[in-house]
């Protein structure tokens, strides 16, 4: 199986975009793998630190060697990582890349975080990615009514190109997530809108792959245009939160049944329609 690194390179080379979802049980997990083995595409599935306090790395690296016996091009994210240690956890738990999110410190200390955390994967003897992000777009993966104070709204706000390639250059991070007019989180009353302009200055300047975050809320045509500006990997996580929650709220309100794999069928056939989609949309099929 190719490394997630050549895969990334591969995606990027071509003009397309990785899909990356997030999981907090093994029948979301379970679903995306579904959803992998119908497109026949890669897939990078994902855990934050909330996400597995409740559902462990090594749980999740077991289930992903289970996945990919069986053919399933599957790799496992660190996803929003706040510390080295907890960056060198991850990477002892064997993930296949971590997220270190310095996002909302200093520029300074968010470089020393992605130094720091960039030396550890080096160091283990395993090709571990690093990605670093730049520029707050929120921590929330709800619903919300309106944008959170803080978040990259406007353009003054979104990452700098210039920013973005001394974070690179003093770092050595693999990957890069910037402000793009992104936002964690789906808002209701005014879901910001990505800036394509920017993601192409960001691209030219990064050297290194562009991922999205915040990918749920954007319109199938937006994730068209940022994948054409640049964009190599997009991360998605509140769309299926929502999808499998709303999915087994109606099933179990709308029935009497007691068995899990029953009343949970529904939500995993949704989760995976989902997945599909935006897989085969973000690969440009």
């Amino acid at each position: 199986m190719q490394t997630l690194k050549e895969v990334i390179s591969e995606y990027r080379k071509a003009g397309r975009a990785l899909g990356h979802f997030n999981f907090s049980d093994s029948n979301q997990l379970q679903a995306i793998a579904a959803a992998a083995k119908e497109t026949g595409l890669p897939v990078v599935v994902g855990l934050s630190e909330g996400e597995r306090e409740f559902f462990s790395i090594p749980q999740a690296r077991a289930l992903v060697n289970f996945y990919n016996e069986q053919g399933i091009q599957m790799y496992l994210n660190a996803d929003h990582t706040y510390s080295v240690e907890k960056v060198q956890q991850a990477i002892a738990d064997g993930v296949d890349s971590v997220v270190v999110d310095g996002a909302k410190l200093p520029f300074e200390e968010n470089s020393h975080l992605l130094s720091a955390s960039v030396q550890c994967a080096r160091a283990s003897g395993r090709e571990v990615l690093v990605e670093g992000e730049l520029g707050y777009i929120g921590t929330s993966s709800n619903v919300m009514q309106s944008l959170p104070e803080g978040a990259a709204i406007t353009e003054d706000m979104m990452t700098k190109p210039e920013d973005l390639r001394k974070l690179v250059e003093e770092t050595g991070i693999d990957l890069v997530a910037p402000a793009v007019g992104n936002i964690h989180g789906i808002v209701l009353s005014g879901q910001p809108k990505l800036s394509i302009e920017r993601i192409a200055a960001l691209n030219t300047a990064a050297g290194v792959p562009l991922v999205l975050h915040g990918g749920s809320g954007s319109t199938d045509e937006e994730f068209k245009q940022a994948v054409h500006a640049g964009v190599a990997m997009i991360h998605i996580n509140t769309d299926l939160r929502v999808i499998y929650h709303d999915t087994l709220k109606k099933t179990l309100d709308e029935g009497t049944e007691t068995t899990p794999y029953k009343f949970l069928t529904p939500s995993v056939e949704a989760t995976k329609a989902y997945v599909v989609q935006k897989m085969r949309l973000f690969a440009g099929q």
